[in-house]
């Protein structure tokens, strides 16, 4: 594989990893750590352990989504011969009832990948919350708190 179609397919995981959430599909997000570790209020690894994660935390709405838009931006990848690593930049927007379209919070990820065969795969994902807005019609806050975490 090379460089460049490495490239294009990592940040299609990376975009794949936002649509996801976005759409309420937990259990895809989970997929896509089925054997690497999501650093977010701690580690955790696996398929379940991500999706579980994300359905304690998340508010989902009657729709089945989180009424957000993650944006993803300034992406950045090195890529090696079976790993890899990028760096971006996300943005999510939200709107709920009562609650107009508004930024609820910004960052990066710093993530890793190991490629298996032809397909590239979520090794670590590490989110770096640098700026807040309202998040309570998006997270559990009472959950996050008491694992420790700001995201």
């Amino acid at each position: 594989m090379s460089a460049d179609s490495a490239r294009w397919a990592i940040q299609d995981l990376i975009m794949t990893y936002a649509a996801l959430i976005d759409a309420g599909d937990l259990a895809g997000v989970g997929e896509l750590f089925r054997e690497g570790t999501l650093h977010s209020g701690g580690g955790r690894t696996g398929r379940e352990a991500v999706e579980n994660w994300f359905r304690d935390i998340l508010i989902l709405y009657p729709d089945g989504t989180p009424r957000t838009r993650h944006v993803t931006t300034n992406v950045r990848i090195t890529v090696g011969e079976d790993t890899a690593s990028a760096h971006n930049y996300f943005t999510v927007f939200q709107a709920a009832a009562g609650f107009p379209l508004q930024p609820i919070a910004a960052g990066h990820y710093d993530d890793r990948f190991v490629r298996r065969g032809d397909e590239w795969m979520f090794a670590e994902r590490t989110p770096v919350l640098q700026l807040t807005g309202d998040l309570t019609r998006h997270l559990r806050l009472d959950v996050v708190r008491a694992a420790g975490s700001s995201r």
